[in-house]
């Protein structure tokens, strides 16, 4: 059970990797960031595949999402400068929250 979770980490962790990977591609039309976009984006979903294998669905999907969009925001105020605020740092909490909330209430 604990390694699903950390399979879904995993693969959380790649999402926003191929989520920023998007950025620098420009399109695909970069070939060098095109390639880690593509891998990266193989690579989170294979972690979420083996992750549904034990982990309800609906849970893993969500939170898999959560984590890719959680640290593309963190990432996205660190790497390109997007403007950072209180209701943005809230929301962004609020989304951790929910992250922790459905780990600790899923069934398995």
């Amino acid at each position: 059970m604990a390694i699903a979770w950390m399979y879904l980490i995993i693969a959380g962790l790649f999402e926003a990797v191929w989520a920023i990977g998007l950025k620098y591609a420009e399109g695909f039309t970069k070939f060098w960031p095109s390639v880690i976009t593509i891998v990266a984006m193989a690579i989170s979903l294979y972690f979420l595949a083996l992750a549904i294998k034990t982990l309800p669905l609906g849970t893993a999907y969500a939170v898999w999402t959560g984590i890719g969009a959680f640290t593309t925001a963190i990432l996205g105020v660190v790497l390109f400068s997007e403007p950072i605020h209180f209701s943005r740092i809230f929301f962004l909490l609020l989304l951790l929250v929910s992250i922790i909330g459905l780990k600790f209430t899923a069934a398995n």
